[in-house]
């Protein structure tokens, strides 16, 4: 047992006495420090709280006029301008810091970094660039390598884009460096320099062997190089791949089959591949399929069947098309007319949408082009939502 001394009690009012005294001392610079400040300071302060930015910037704007050198109301001010779109203030805010003899080297790192943003926010991706290659050996180097792999995207520098992205692996994943180098294969197909395109496609599968847009893209050099067996033995690799992508190469499978006249095992695929992933893109080409090699009958039969399988409006949309096919004169204009009610509704809900930041789209993007996510598009319409009770 630990032995307890009575003269010890006297230790504690001391360390009271010294903790009190200490807290005084905290209050009292505070206190001093507060007053210091220019009133409008917490005024903006009150009005940024109340999510009056535009009050708020006044407030600091009048601050920063009373006292010059309250550098952090500057940093704040300057985010607020960029924020706003008010980039030119904000352009001004920080090259007066970056300018300003007195200021230490940490905050004119901070100053230069917060410029890049600025320029970065005005579209002068070369100014911002030169502004974050100055960073790229600073504190700040990681920042400015983040900053700078979205200006090579912006910019469509893949190559700059894959060397940054290499010094960044725990932000930039396998997954966006894959995508890069499809970007690269991309640009060289369409100057039919398909020996390049190959090797770029090649490396972004070593990157990333579910990359499906490499698989879709040799699919592609080799329908262009009169290889429609090679084109399909690529295109059915995306069903170990990611299988939902199916729905993106079906019309091309399509293609591949008639060229090798070989539309019946096309079918048979298509079939199961709409079975397994049911989707509007696939049904749209087997509807097609079966269409030209059995009738009207049974492509109507196989829409109502996938309807009560996967009910969607869409799936809707598309019994109607197919019921019109086989309608006899009386029923046809009732059809024409349901018809023609639900596809101006469904025209304007068949959008891609993109999971990160949900923005929709007519057409598949790899690329968000509203939020820069790579991949972030499911390939299936996002209103083909279910009508099932």
């Amino acid at each position: 047992m630990i032995e307890f001394e009575y003269w010890q009690l006297l230790l504690f009012p001391l360390f009271f006495g010294l903790g009190w005294a200490a807290a005084r001392i905290d209050i009292r610079h505070l206190v001093r420090e507060s007053r210091s400040l220019p009133r409008s300071y917490f005024q903006g302060l009150n009005f940024l709280l109340n999510q009056q930015p535009d009050r708020a910037i006044e407030a600091f704007v009048e601050a920063v006029r009373v006292d010059p050198q309250t550098i952090e109301l500057h940093f704040a001010l300057g985010s607020l301008f960029r924020r706003r779109g008010e980039t030119e203030r904000a352009i001004r805010m920080h090259q007066n810091l970056i300018e300003r003899e007195d200021l230490k080297q940490d905050l004119k790192l901070q100053a230069l970094s917060e410029l890049g943003q600025d320029y970065l926010k005005a579209g002068l991706l070369d100014r911002a660039e030169e502004v974050f290659d100055r960073l790229r050996d600073s504190a700040l180097a990681e920042d400015a390598k983040r900053n700078l792999l979205e200006i090579y995207q912006l910019e469509k520098d893949w190559e700059k884009a894959i060397a940054i992205a290499s010094e960044l692996p725990d932000y930039a994943s396998h997954k966006e460096i894959a995508e890069y180098f499809c970007e690269l294969a991309a640009a060289e197909m369409i100057r039919s320099r398909h020996d390049l395109a190959v090797g770029y496609l090649q490396t972004a599968l070593e990157r990333n062997r579910k990359c499906v847009r490499a698989s879709l893209l040799q699919g592609d050099i080799h329908l262009q190089q009169e290889q429609p067996a090679a084109a399909i033995e690529s295109w059915q690799r995306i069903e170990q791949q990611d299988p939902t992508y199916l729905a993106l190469v079906a019309q091309r499978l399509l293609e591949a089959f008639r060229k090798l006249e070989r539309r019946e095992e096309g079918l048979r695929l298509l079939n199961g591949y709409l079975e397994q992933y049911p989707s509007l893109d696939l049904l749209d080409v087997v509807f097609q399929l079966v269409l030209e090699s059995d009738g009207p009958e049974a492509a109507y039969k196989l829409v109502r069947d996938e309807l009560k399988r996967n009910p969607t409006l869409l799936g809707f949309d598309k019994l109607l098309e197919a019921r019109l096919l086989v309608a006899t004169p009386e029923v046809r204009p009732d059809l024409e007319l349901a018809k023609g009610i639900v596809h101006g509704y469904t025209r304007r809900l068949a959008r891609y949408r993109c999971d990160n930041c949900g923005f929709k789209a007519r057409q598949f993007y790899w690329r968000c082009p509203a939020c820069g996510g790579w991949e972030t598009y499911s390939p299936k319409r996002s209103e083909e939502f279910d009508l099932a009770p």
